[in-house]
């Protein structure tokens, strides 16, 4: 029977991997596109006594193609003296008929007569004024068009950042027609909550998905085709370097498919110079061409149906590999491997069976280690063919359960050292004399399997500052392995190479099992572009090798020594 499974698994990895060829298609990096913050544009350019368009051809002669157009507020144009803000008690004083407690403005004819129509609120007109019963200074009031036909006369790529408010009307011309992508200002879409559809009509050019940054109502427009966007927040950008800040940004070109790269200026011009430099000369030498992003889009391949006969055999494996109720076992993940991940439950069920796999085997040494890695890569086929839909791939549909593949395999992995007659065995493990090295060893590796899992995610607490370091050095000499991944690999040549007792072996190999997991955790990542996952698993597992074989001669050494 495990014959039978194992073939129908490897029979299924052939249409499995060709499912995957639309993504890869897709996933091919660049071209993109270096824009410039437009507050930030505008407010440097007022430090320096330039017109907007002025400090935007600055940047564009260093290779800044791109800049952002925000949408106006009322507060925005009496800054810049177009309109006059004034209350209607100041109005009265001056013999008007104007209401007591309203807001009026004066100025540009053409400008009052679009924020007439602007807005659900009732207007009070005088000569020469218009009135709003609250204070408009920060409602959304549309856009420059002679500033936006001027940038893109001179070559811009031009991103609109309109703002949503529920006191808005939803005009025609709320998009400039000279908009080549538009990213949306705040939390939420336009038109979020009752009338995305209203808006999604008048969004005719991609959309930018801000990573790390959720907005509210967002999927309604991923018709229009969707880009993806890389920026530092400004207080962090200013924590970093300029050689530092421009390596984050290539690092999401390059590893994350990012197409717009999404700048802000330093206060200091010779760092921004720096920062603009280095950051063309990464793109370059990691062979990412600058021009205007595609979007990235592909109808996924049918037959990524068929990698589920590769999951039920895996399944079918494990069911068969534990001693102790495998069946009711393999049932219940299943059960709820459909039930919480839905129709990502196949990509979430190869990811908490596939790391085990290798683990129910016999412990023949090295045979075994690759035994467990070709089941976890095995796993990473059908995980990528049944998860791979653009939404996933783009990073607008999170993967369900990225949590639980780092914890549901070392459990497996640990539940299947059991016996058949598990009732007895933990008797003689409650009844087992306590000695202070296994309380030790008990707590060191409570403490390991703890570190693994609250690190994990890019915002972890507990980095420390030697290990960004290294990670820095080792993403400038390659595409960087998890450490998960490196030290899991490292532990299993130990747990199988150095004489332990029977359970601390045991207990070596769930942390092992970590590892392996986080193989399936890589690639459950679906924005990060399958190639890069690829090798960073690659590097992890010589990196690993190479750590645990020396832990491995060091250890003997250790042993002769302590033992004479």
């Amino acid at each position: 029977m495990k014959k039978a499974l194992n073939l129908l698994l490897l029979l299924a990895l052939v249409p499995s991997l060709f499912s995957l060829l639309p993504r890869l298609e897709a996933e091919r990096p660049g071209p993109v596109v270096l824009v410039m913050d437009g507050k930030a544009l505008e407010e440097e350019a007022r430090s320096r006594g330039e017109s907007f368009l002025e400090a935007f051809r600055r940047y564009q002669a260093q290779g800044v193609v791109g800049v952002s157009l925000y949408e106006s507020t009322v507060r925005d144009w009496v800054d810049r003296g177009s309109l006059l803000l004034k209350r209607g008690l100041e109005l009265k004083e001056e013999g008007l008929p104007a209401r007591p407690g309203w807001f009026y403005l004066k100025g540009d004819k053409g400008l009052l007569d679009l924020l007439q129509t602007a807005y659900t609120l009732p207007t009070h007109a005088l000569p020469g004024y218009l009135g709003f019963p609250i204070d408009p200074s920060f409602l959304p009031a549309l856009y420059d068009p002679s500033l936006a036909q001027a940038l893109k006369t001179a070559g811009a790529y031009l991103v609109y950042r309109p703002s949503n408010h529920p006191l808005r009307v939803l005009r025609e011309d709320l998009i400039p027609k000279e908009a080549d992508a538009v990213v949306f200002a705040g939390t939420e879409a336009l038109g979020f909550p009752h009338r995305l559809e209203e808006a999604k009509a008048l969004v005719r050019v991609p959309v930018a998905w801000i990573e790390g940054t959720p907005q509210e109502g967002f999927n309604a427009f991923q018709e229009a085709g969707v880009l993806r966007l890389f920026s530092l927040k400004p207080e962090w950008q200013l924590t970093l370097k300029p050689k530092e800040a421009a390596d984050k940004f290539v690092l999401a070109a390059r590893e994350r498919g990012h197409q717009l790269l999404y700048l802000r200026p330093y206060p200091y011009p010779v760092d921004t110079a720096l920062f603009l430099n280095r950051l063309k000369e990464e793109l370059a030498a990691s062979h990412i061409p600058l021009g205007v992003p595609r979007v990235r889009t592909f109808t996924p391949s049918p037959l990524r149906h068929l990698a589920w006969v590769g999951v039920l055999s895996g399944l079918s494996l494990l069911g068969l590999g534990l001693s102790a109720y495998g069946p009711l076992v393999a049932g219940l993940l299943l059960l709820f491997a459909l039930g919480y991940g839905g129709s990502q439950g196949g990509a979430l069920l190869a990811a908490l069976v596939f790391p085990t796999l290798g683990f129910l085997g016999p412990r023949n040494g090295l045979w075994m280690w690759l035994r467990s890695l070709g089941y976890a890569l095995a796993g990473v086929v059908f995980l990528s063919a049944l998860g791979s839909t653009p939404g996933a791939v783009l990073g607008l549909t999170p993967f369900k359960g990225v949590f639980l593949t780092l914890i549901v395999p070392p459990l497996l992995v640990l539940y299947s050292f059991l016996p058949k007659d598990f009732k007895e065995a933990l008797s003689r493990l409650f009844h087992h004399p306590l000695r202070l090295g296994e309380v030790g060893f008990g707590v060191l590796g409570l403490a390991l399997l703890a570190l693994a899992l609250l690190r994990r995610g890019n915002d972890a607490p507990i980095v420390p500052d030697w290990e960004l370091k290294l990670r820095a050095l080792l993403q400038e000499a390659m595409v960087r392995p998890r450490f998960k991944e490196v030290f899991g690999h490292a532990v299993f040549l130990l747990a199988l190479f150095l004489p332990w007792p029977r359970w601390v072996q045991n207990a070596l190999l769930g942390v092992a099992a970590v590892g392996m997991a986080s193989i399936l955790n890589t690639f459950s990542h679906f924005h990060t572009p399958l190639p890069i996952s690829f090798f960073r698993v690659i590097n992890g597992a010589v990196l690993g090798l190479a750590l645990g074989g020396i832990g491995v001669i060091l250890g003997r050494r250790l042993l002769r020594w302590w033992w004479g």
